[in-house]
């Protein structure tokens, strides 16, 4: 411990701890749960985690066009989506692991089924619809990035949580779409009108709400890298 770290003021409480030998006092640095490597394995981060391991079947599913496997999953997903979200707050445990992983398992999932279901002509997703999405999440990943190694928190905005909603919502819409084509051909030739156009109308918010809310995220960096 370098001599720079004692004081001589007796009684001096120090935010790392202290150590008192009865004449001078040394700063002992402590870790905080937030910085401790074991306070990483949260329930809201476990849960972030089972996202990542749902992506691997939900690609295969719609390679091989198992819709309804992939509905399931999907849901599983949206489902833990929102729980992390409530634990991690529930519980105080918001940690920058939590912060980091949680959009980058949205976006893994998003754009990887976006990329499995351009091939399929009844899903209604267009090429250039997948192109915004997929910049927009490699851009704003980034910044993030940048942002966190600056020391600064850059969790999600209020416009990022809706557009991460629509988004699931319009993968559910879609996949269901493809899923009642493929099993129920008598049914899906009445709900067709109105499960289209609500597929195309959810595809075309999400698109929407994600062009703002990366204009909104570009501004948040600006200002916080401004600032530091």
């Amino acid at each position: 411990m370098s001599w720079a770290n004692f004081c001589p003021m007796r009684g001096r409480q120090s935010n790392a701890g202290t150590y008192n030998d009865g004449a001078m006092i040394a700063t002992l640095p402590t870790m905080s749960p937030q910085q401790s490597p074991t306070s990483w394995w949260t329930w809201a981060n476990l849960l972030t985690g089972l996202r990542f391991v749902v992506c691997l079947p939900l690609f295969v599913s719609l390679a091989w066009a198992w819709w309804w496997m992939a509905e399931v999953l999907l849901l599983i997903a949206a489902v833990s989506d929102w729980l992390d979200g409530w634990l991690a707050r529930r519980t105080q445990t918001v940690t920058a692991l939590g912060r980091n992983l949680d959009p980058l398992a949205d976006k893994v999932l998003v754009c990887g089924s976006l990329v499995f279901l351009l091939p399929q002509p009844e899903a209604g997703v267009a090429h250039w619809m997948v192109a915004i999405i997929v910049i927009r999440e490699l851009l704003i990943t980034s910044l993030r990035s940048l942002v966190e190694q600056a020391g600064l928190p850059f969790g999600a905005a209020l416009l990022g949580k809706l557009k991460m909603v629509l988004q699931m919502l319009a993968l559910i819409a879609v996949v269901a779409c493809l899923a009642l084509v493929q099993n129920m051909p008598h049914w899906s030739t009445a709900l067709r009108p109105m499960l289209s156009g609500l597929r195309d109308g959810l595809l075309w918010a999400t698109v929407i709400v994600t062009l703002v809310s990366g204009l909104q995220y570009l501004a948040r960096a600006y200002a916080v890298l401004l600032q530091d």
